[in-house]
């Protein structure tokens, strides 16, 4: 039986959270990554860094955000729609194209994308001809029509936008790179082409029922330990995982059930992990990082799971209206040394080179101590030098007694 901490930890090191990184991050490290947590959730959100390169930096500490663009370029992620969407190692992309014809309507952005082609088939098909003759296109290739004053959200882009992401949700294009973090549609053809390692559309199993087995042990490994009841939103699938979906795999032994002290219901471990819950048991994991969370980090996008894994209770308030936000804007979790000891509100003042943390709180239960406060101020001074804004300005924090302590290490760092 495992305890808490020693699921946590197992959790934790699933996802490439366990310790700090070992050696400098190299380019191969970002694809690693993300292979390892199968998907990377992509946002556009940018007071801080972008979600996705937050997520890696967390896992990778320093490293040039211009990898995880540059490994898009080169065909050894690509873009799809998963969780949300996400980028997916190369060796993925038959799985996530064969699924994304099986699941048909329960994905919200295929939904759309279909009644998209039922309304404007016409234009589509002519933006893909233009495509095909003329080669990629950016969104912003194409002018707003006289008057438009649209912003944002799916049915307010300009026709071009629509269309090109009704047939992105399709399968008809995909992303063949980032400028600027905009899209660069091409052909699917062409960019599944240039995939690395080679796209083989045999790689995926026949059938729904055979992709949904994949995807299962592929969000338990991913996961590390999971009830069964966490495992369906890693890849939104649908409905959710039961019993009989998971006995053929526990049959198999490609996944293993493993009590949870607490726990009503047991857990599941994928065979992948087998040594580490071996050392998981024993108390060998020892939790030592400490890091700044983006709010679309697998480690807490399930509200239910970062409960009962971390008695944290964490909610994005970004598209809450302001005067009913408890925490704030952006807020990222702090994780410390095996647990969610707290949240920052944060923004990178690029211009002024400034991080400025307009709040910091902790959990009422977590004690302000030295080697908390140390590891903390080194943490907001390396994600504030990472950023490209070196200097911190800490506004207000609770409980109060952990701000003094945290400028007193910046005073003692120059530049921060």
């Amino acid at each position: 039986m495992l305890s808490l901490s020693q699921a946590r930890a197992l959790h934790l090191a699933a996802q490439g959270l366990l310790q700090p990184p070992r050696r400098r991050a190299r380019p191969a490290d970002v694809v690693a990554a993300i292979e390892r947590m199968r998907l990377l959730q992509i946002d556009t959100i940018h007071v801080v860094a972008r979600s996705p390169y937050l997520v890696l930096h967390a896992r990778l500490g320093d490293y040039p955000m211009a990898w995880l663009d540059e490994a898009l370029a080169a065909g050894q992620l690509a873009e799809c729609w998963a969780h949300e969407a996400c980028l997916v190692g190369a060796s993925d992309v038959p799985l996530h194209r064969a699924w994304s014809q099986a699941r048909g309507q329960r994905h919200w952005a295929h939904r759309h994308a279909q009644r998209m082609a039922q309304a404007h088939r016409p234009q589509m098909d002519a933006l893909l001809a233009h495509i095909r003759a003329n080669g990629p296109v950016r969104a912003a290739d194409f002018a707003r029509p006289p008057g438009d004053a649209s912003s944002s959200g799916w049915w307010t882009w300009k026709p071009e936008k629509r269309w090109l992401e009704a047939s992105f949700a399709l399968g008809e294009l995909m992303v063949a790179r980032r400028e600027r973090f905009q899209r660069v549609y091409d052909l699917a053809e062409r960019v599944l082409a240039r995939l690395d390692p080679p796209y083989a559309e045999s790689a995926a199993p026949r059938g729904a029922a055979a992709l949904r087995q994949r995807f299962i042990a592929d969000a338990v490994r991913a996961l590390g330990v999971a009830q069964a009841a966490w495992i369906a939103d890693y890849h939104r699938l649908s409905p959710a995982v039961g019993e009989r979906e998971l006995a053929p795999l526990l049959d198999s032994g490609e996944l293993l059930a493993v009590p949870v002290r607490g726990w009503q219901v047991p857990a599941y471990v994928h065979r992948d992990h087998a040594s580490l819950l071996e050392k998981a048991c024993r108390g060998r994991l020892r939790a030592t990082r400490t890091a700044l969370l983006s709010p679309f980090d697998p480690l807490v996008w399930d509200r239910a799971r970062a409960r009962a894994l971390f008695d944290f209770d964490y909610t994005l308030e970004c598209y809450t209206p302001a005067a009913r936000r408890r925490y704030g804007y952006y807020v990222l979790p702090i994780l410390h040394r095996g647990e969610l000891v707290g949240r920052l509100d944060a923004k990178a003042h690029r211009a002024e080179g400034v991080f400025e943390v307009k709040a910091l709180y902790l959990q009422p239960d977590t004690p302000v101590t030295p080697a908390l406060a140390e590891a903390l101020a080194q943490t907001l001074a390396d994600t504030a030098r990472w950023h490209g804004t070196p200097r911190v300005r800490l506004a207000r924090c609770r409980p109060a007694a952990l701000a003094p302590l945290l400028r007193a290490h910046w005073r003692a760092a120059p530049g921060v």
